[in-house]
């Protein structure tokens, strides 16, 4: 059967590399793929590589970009007193869709994870220490998720914070526990930013 030639379990793998897809959903997006006209297949190929190309990592924050650096870190009307440390990329567009917070971001690109031999130094922690070493930094608000690995990198980060006197806030539980900040509602995260606590 044509499904299990290389090409079709090629592109069966690359699907299940997308987040939530397993097994059936990539055989699902893969048999909608192959039944498309080849133009739009093309087409669609064609914008994924030109988005890939085009997008790339800011050299400040660490996030997804067009621009270098981007264009958060280069508008003069943000706070570049405050840094809202998150894990991914998706953090920075959720936190933006609520509208209430004005300062810089910094991306990690993940969190410690010792059981899959993640540390620190496998993060943007460097870059994040660097950013506040040079800049007038008063507050770091770490946002990651409120799951194990998450609450261990806010206090390991709550920690270097403190050798440089930089205060270390926590965003408040309003996101539910074990969820992620992408999955939350504007009003939920904008409360979360608003009654953060030091740590």
């Amino acid at each position: 059967m044509f499904m299990q030639s290389p090409p079709v379990e090629r592109l069966l793998e690359s699907l299940r590399r997308l987040p939530g897809v397993g097994r059936k959903s990539a055989e699902r997006y893969a048999l909608h793929l192959l039944t498309l006209p080849p133009e739009i297949s093309e087409e669609f190929s064609a914008a994924l590589i030109a988005a890939r190309r085009a997008i790339g990592w800011c050299p400040l924050c660490k996030n997804l970009t067009d621009i270098m650096p981007c264009a958060i870190c280069q508008d003069p009307k943000r706070d570049c007193t405050t840094i809202c440390v998150v894990e991914r990329p998706t953090a920075v567009l959720a936190i933006e869709k609520g509208g209430g917070y004005r300062g810089l971001y910094h991306v990690l690109h993940g969190v410690i994870n010792p059981l899959e031999g993640i540390g620190p130094e496998a993060l943007q922690i460097d870059t994040l220490i660097e950013r506040v070493q040079k800049n007038d930094v008063k507050e770091v608000i770490i946002a990651t998720n409120t799951t194990a690995e998450g609450e261990v990198t806010a206090l390991y980060l709550a920690k270097r914070m403190a050798e440089f006197g930089i205060q270390a806030t926590r965003i408040a539980h309003g996101v539910p526990m074990g969820g992620g900040l992408e999955y939350a509602d504007d009003v939920t995260l904008l409360r979360a930013l608003e009654g953060r606590l030091p740590l």
